[in-house]
């Protein structure tokens, strides 16, 4: 039985195949929650610290503190990819890429010359094999990203704004919803563009100690680290919940792919038992 040979191997192969991507379900699950705490644990202190940026700013501060600064016309704009070291994760990557080409496009179409810069080893392998230009690469953040990974990832790009180098400084990442949601976001990190001032946050009543320009220029170096640190650490938990979604797909697909081949082989051994009794027939009614 040839054919059913064949059947049984490949129900043998898709029975290890489900295996594997159930152990990758399960693993991805239990880095998903432990992500998805690092997300609410960064929240409140990134929004308070956002608040109190806002508070304090004031439009003619921009004169004096260089990453403030909005230059008249962009010429040049810095854009920070992030994705994933790994793959096995939906559509995850794809869709970043995708925002960080359309992003590409845009400001070309704006006569803004670009500098690529890009976190993971999924972003730089696609944009290296289509021979497009990258500023800079980073391979060494993990799963639980550091204030500290945050800083040497954003340092460098700040030094280039605060010398005029770049006008303006994207970031492409996930913004992480829930497990189920997690789209693509572009957000301009620099000039910092704070909401709010002092007199829409009522702080007109309040005595600060040292003054409000003292205090933002301690607090916006702070202020951009924890931006790029709160995007690494939705990035991380996004990747985690595609790879969960994608890898519970594969499962069940490979569920019903074992349904089918078991049929498969059911049909095809009933019709070799059932050609073996007629051969047996068929030799003793030859013998009489």
């Amino acid at each position: 039985m040839a054919g059913g040979s064949d059947v049984k191997r490949r129900i043998k192969s898709v029975e290890n195949t489900r295996q594997i991507t159930r152990t990758m379900e399960l693993v991805a699950t239990s880095k998903l929650k432990k992500a998805t705490d690092r997300v609410r644990a960064v929240a409140p202190y990134s929004d308070a610290l956002a608040s109190i940026v806002g508070s304090l700013y004031a439009p003619e501060l921009s004169e004096t503190f260089p990453l403030l600064r909005r230059p008249e016309k962009v010429k040049r704009a810095a854009i920070l990819l992030l994705t994933a070291n790994r793959g096995l994760a939906g559509g995850f990557n794809a869709n970043l890429i995708k925002e960080a080409r359309a992003l590409l496009a845009r400001l070309a179409g704006e006569s803004i010359k670009t500098d690529l810069h890009i976190v993971g080893k999924k972003g730089i392998a696609y944009f290296r094999f289509r021979g497009h230009p990258i500023a800079s690469t980073r391979v060494d953040i993990g799963d639980s990203p550091s204030m500290e990974e945050a800083e040497s990832v954003i340092e460098g790009l700040r030094d280039e704004f605060a010398e005029r180098r770049v006008d303006a400084v994207y970031i492409v990442s996930s913004e992480f919803r829930s497990a189920m949601s997690t789209p693509p976001r572009v957000t301009e990190l620099l000039p910092i563009r704070p909401q709010g001032g002092p007199k829409s946050r009522g702080l007109d009543n309040f005595i600060l100690t040292p003054k409000a320009d003292a205090i933002l220029e301690r607090l916006l170096p702070a202020y951009l680290r924890n931006a790029i640190h709160r995007a690494l650490v939705e990035n991380v938990a996004a990747e985690q919940g595609a790879r969960r979604s994608a890898m519970k797909s594969a499962t069940d697909n490979a569920g019903d792919v074992l349904e089918y081949l078991t049929r498969t082989y059911n049909r095809a051994r009933q019709g070799q038992i059932t050609q073996e009794i007629a051969e047996i027939v068929g030799g003793a009614a030859a013998l009489e």
